[in-house]
């Protein structure tokens, strides 16, 4: 791990030392958005450019590990969000709908999508996002086994809900949905496809 700079309080380990540099990019998205520049992330750590440029070889590179690590975080509260659903077309409708809702108020992703939206949305059904899509469906409280849906059936739906998310990122709209219109458009087109697919399995 290199050691140097840190404004006197040197990272323990190369990943404590990532996590800082995120933490300050995430600092100047926020107040520079698009603009943000290696040298301002390493001005906020008190380290030299040549550091972050050790760990990111660029401002693209460090914009897009700041809005894959806001979006990983996210899993968490959706996942929260989620517990005690056990109907799954209101468990796919609501994942969808609360997604929809937090993608506008999340600046790193944003901007990322400002910046380079052909490579942020056509990476979107990457096999990193179907297995983080699949881990969360199927720790959801729906007895998907009892729908007749296998894990290559998950993955498949998995990437049909990253589809609908990409088209939304893509025009959300005008005036985009939210709240009971967003569920309602999701829920009127959502639920058949389900319905569809574990009547062929039983």
């Amino acid at each position: 791990m290199r050691t140097h700079g840190w404004g006197g309080v040197t990272p323990a380990t190369d990943q404590e030392a990532i996590d800082r540099i995120l933490d300050a990019a995430d600092r100047e998205i926020e107040l520079r958005g698009a603009d943000m520049r290696i040298i301002d992330v390493a001005r906020d750590l008190g380290v030299a450019r040549q550091t972050v440029y050790n760990y990111f070889p660029g401002s693209g590179a460090l914009l897009e590990a700041a809005a894959t690590r806001s979006g990983l975080r996210f899993l968490e509260p959706l996942a929260s969000h989620l517990n005690g659903i056990a109907d799954p077309v209101e468990a796919l409708v609501d994942s969808l709908a609360y997604t929809l809702e937090w993608l506008p108020g999340d600046r790193a992703i944003q901007v990322m999508l400002a910046r380079d939206f052909t490579k942020a949305s056509t990476g979107i059904t990457a096999d990193a996002c179907v297995r983080f899509g699949h881990a969360l469906l199927a720790g959801l409280d729906v007895d998907w086994a009892e729908l007749g849906l296998s894990d290559t059936d998950l993955d498949d739906l998995v990437e049909y809900m990253l589809r609908i998310l990409q088209s939304f990122m893509i025009d959300p709209g005008r005036p985009p949905r939210t709240g009971r219109a967003l569920r309602d458009y999701l829920n009127r087109w959502v639920a058949p496809v389900l319905h569809a697919e574990t009547a062929a399995h039983r």
